[in-house]
């Protein structure tokens, strides 16, 4: 699984760090690279809990991040 990372700036200096593909995973900080660790964090909880409502995956997830 692929994940693409969009990134944005606001007016005021904040980076935003977001995964379409993940609804509701979008995070703000104050570098870009802040930015990407939080959100990386953020995708992996949200796909954890996944997992966990669906039951154990048959098999080994690959996961990458793709900055934008």
């Amino acid at each position: 699984m692929v994940l693409k990372v969009e990134f944005d700036r606001e007016e005021d200096g904040r980076w935003i760090a977001d995964i379409p593909q993940l609804p509701g995973v979008l995070v703000y900080g104050r570098t870009k690279k802040e930015a990407l660790a939080t959100v990386q964090r953020l995708a992996l909880e949200v796909l954890a809990e996944q997992m966990e409502e669906r039951g154990e995956p048959k098999g080994f997830l690959t996961l990458s991040f793709m900055p934008a």
